[in-house]
């Protein structure tokens, strides 16, 4: 059934995936095989057409780049200076802008630049280019640049399509040439990532192209007061670093007097510290709250054979690397056909004139006569020629002047002959070996140009910065008991019961309650939790609590030590069975600690004070039951101060007997006794 709607939608459809389609393969994703994006293959070859030498001024580089790319000049102009800032293809003039601060290039009229000496050994050859006409049919430009080495991996790029992105690392030139050396030797190599901008990298999530990386700026000390950050990461400039730092202090999770920018060549970002603050601490909190640390999720994404795919590193170089041989291979055979050509031309040349074969056309009166008789004059030399003499040969001969005849050096022709013979010579033996050809070909290119590209990032394994470490403890969190509120709004009114705690907003905040009930939650502005919480501190790992409770079921009490638990936040959890009567009768946080149980007394008794160590006790699971105080009822529980002496306090001690399954530590006779009868009293 016709609808008019379903026609409107697929002509949406249509055309949504040309556009998405145009904008994948010609704008924002690079290709493998010379790793370039069309407005800079475009670039690319407007130089090298314009290429007298010299230098030529960008807006002039722009203009021509226009008759070949159909996106106006503002795009043509932001993708040369950012190819020119990579340091291998554009050698510039003038202000292209700082990589560094992220200053902007002067205007296109007043800086100027030009191919550099690499670009145009390695990206250009005619014989190895296939090209199309522009978009108006007026020009002719190169499907593909038959680059030598792999851009796409020196260069890197960043690209936003549509339904896809790429983020594709440099790396270093020097490194690359030499994987690929490997790779034609077929021996195992490991690819990096290297930053112009230097800083440190950690690798350990890398995954050969894709994965996550972590970078860090460089900073060094220069005295307790004062921090001098001289390397970046990638991704950054000292504008956005600074920004960051001063953000954060503005949130108080750094305390700085000052930061300056002093960069120029280099970066130079001097940072002053508050009173009381040092620098080694605050080092620590610039990688964890500023973007002096960065992460980097790499993603490569490119374009091969006109279809997008998301690859790696080393199947990249491996491509390269054969369309490298491939490259070259085609390369000699050319310049084998050439010089076999010249060779040819070359001995018809000679014999023509030496054997005076000139002279048996003298008597022929017509063209097709002086051609049939070159022609036949040949014949007895075919062995010492290259291939059958043709139609072009003989009329090549026949257009040699007698002028030229008449000076003929026999002896300069000869050496001539034997300078080609030899060159096809080695020719034909690096046929015979292309991949030792290649591997020569890359250590030429090394040992000419590895120099002045030396590896810029240091590769290292970053330490975690725990940000809850090093934040400051900005916030006073306080719980006040008499309307029940905590919070770092509220205020303190009774210092006898209220209670407060300096922390950070990172922290998180363990509450244990009179009834056993215990949660985490996070630092928080103001929150009712009632008046019955016991305890309220922040969460650190393996904290030691040591608690007596009554079980309110059995009405007897229990001793028992636990660590910080596992939890999920602000989920409720109990410390033991619920009953309106159980409650916590001492909570103590820390190791080395004492209680004293005073116990309901009991004619049949010896004792009625129970002194507990509970260095004795095992730490067992916060839900764990503990071992029973005593078989009696626990009237009283405090805690006691530690007896310094371990092997004296054994001696003076008496062990009762064990009434039930409870098991309890005694106490020295007279202090016993002066205990009960202080406990009489009451």
């Amino acid at each position: 059934m016709y609808t008019p709607h379903g026609k409107l939608h697929r002509l949406f459809d249509e055309n949504f995936l040309e556009y998405t389609s145009y904008v994948i393969r010609e704008r924002a994703i690079p290709d493998i095989d010379d790793g370039f994006k069309p407005v800079q293959r475009r670039i690319l070859q407007t130089l090298y057409n314009m290429d007298d030498g010299r230098f030529h001024k960008v807006a002039n580089v722009v203009g021509e780049t226009m008759k070949l790319h159909p996106h106006g000049d503002a795009s043509i102009f932001a993708a040369l200076v950012n190819l020119a800032n990579k340091g291998f293809l554009i050698e510039t003039q003038g202000n292209f802008g700082n990589i560094f601060t992220g200053d902007q290039a002067s205007a296109p009229r007043y800086i100027e630049c030009r191919l550099t000496p690499l670009a145009k050994e390695v990206l250009f050859n005619k014989d190895l280019t296939e090209f199309e006409e522009s978009y108006d049919g007026r020009m002719l430009e190169p499907v593909s640049l038959p680059a030598k080495i792999p851009m796409l991996l020196l260069l890197g790029a960043e690209g936003i399509a549509v339904g896809m992105a790429t983020k594709i690392m440099p790396h270093n030139f020097r490194e690359v040439l030499e994987a690929q050396i490997k790779i034609l030797k077929d021996e195992e190599f490991i690819l990096y990532p290297d930053f112009i901008k230097k800083g440190f990298l950690d690798v350990s999530q890398y995954e050969d192209g894709n994965g996550r990386l972590r970078c860090r700026a460089k900073i060094e000390e220069l005295n307790e007061k004062t921090i001098v950050i001289k390397e970046i990461p990638y991704s950054t400039t000292t504008e956005s670093l600074i920004d960051s730092v001063e953000k954060a202090a503005k949130s108080g999770k750094l305390k700085i007097t000052s930061i300056n920018d002093y960069t120029a060549e280099e970066v130079e970002i001097e940072i002053k510290l508050a009173r009381g603050i040092y620098a080694k601490d605050t080092i620590k909190a610039l990688y964890a709250f500023t973007d002096c640390e960065v992460s980097i999720t790499p993603n490569l994404t490119l374009i091969r054979e006109e279809v997008p795919e998301t690859s790696t590193v080393t199947k990249v170089l491996k491509h390269n690397t054969t369309k490298l041989v491939a490259d070259l291979t085609k390369e000699l055979e050319i310049e084998l056909s050439r010089l076999l050509e010249k060779l040819h031309a070359r001995k018809l040349e000679q014999i023509f004139i030496e054997e005076r074969l000139y002279k048996q056309i003298e008597e022929e009166k017509s063209y097709s006569g002086v051609v049939k008789t070159v022609e036949e004059s040949l014949l007895p030399y075919r062995e010492e020629l290259v291939r059958d003499v043709s139609r072009e040969d003989v009329e090549k001969l026949l257009e040699i002047r007698i002028k030229r005849i008449s000076r003929y050096d026999i002896d300069k022709q000869h050496k001539e002959i034997r300078t080609i013979n030899k060159d096809i010579k080695i020719i034909q033996t690096n046929l015979k070996d292309t991949i030792g050809f290649t591997i020569s070909y890359i250590e030429k290119l090394l040992a000419k140009y590895g120099k002045s590209y030396p590896r810029q990032t240091e590769i290292t394994e970053f330490k975690e910065v725990s940000i809850r470490k090093v934040a400051l403890s900005n916030l006073n969190v306080v719980y006040n008991r008499s309307t029940g509120f905590l919070g770092y709004s509220i205020k303190a009114e009774d210092e006898k019961t209220d209670i407060s705690l300096a922390c950070s907003e990172y922290d998180k905040l363990f509450l244990i309650f009179s009834n056993g009930m215990y949660k985490i939650i996070p630092v928080t502005d103001k929150l009712f939790v009632g008046h019955e919480l016991e305890w309220f501190g922040t969460v650190e790992k393996g904290q030691c609590f040591n608690m007596v409770y009554r079980d309110g079921e059995e009405n007897l009490s229990y001793a028992k030590r636990f660590e910080t638990p596992s939890f999920i936040l602000e989920k409720e959890y109990y410390l033991f069975n619920q009953h309106k009567r159980s409650k916590i009768l001492l909570l103590l946080h820390g190791h080395g600690k004492f209680a004293r149980v005073s116990l309901v007394p009991s004619p049949r008794a010896k004792s009625n004070i129970v002194e507990i160590d509970f260095e004795e006790h095992l730490i067992k699971g916060a839900t764990a039951k503990g071992k029973r105080v005593s078989n009696r009822v626990v009237r009283r529980v405090v805690e006691a101060a530690g007896v310094e002496n371990r092997d004296e306090k054994a001696k003076n001690l008496t062990l009762p007997g064990l009434d039930g399954s409870g098991e309890q530590i005694g106490k020295p006779k007279n202090e016993s006794e002066s205990d009960e009868k202080a406990d009489d009293k009451e």
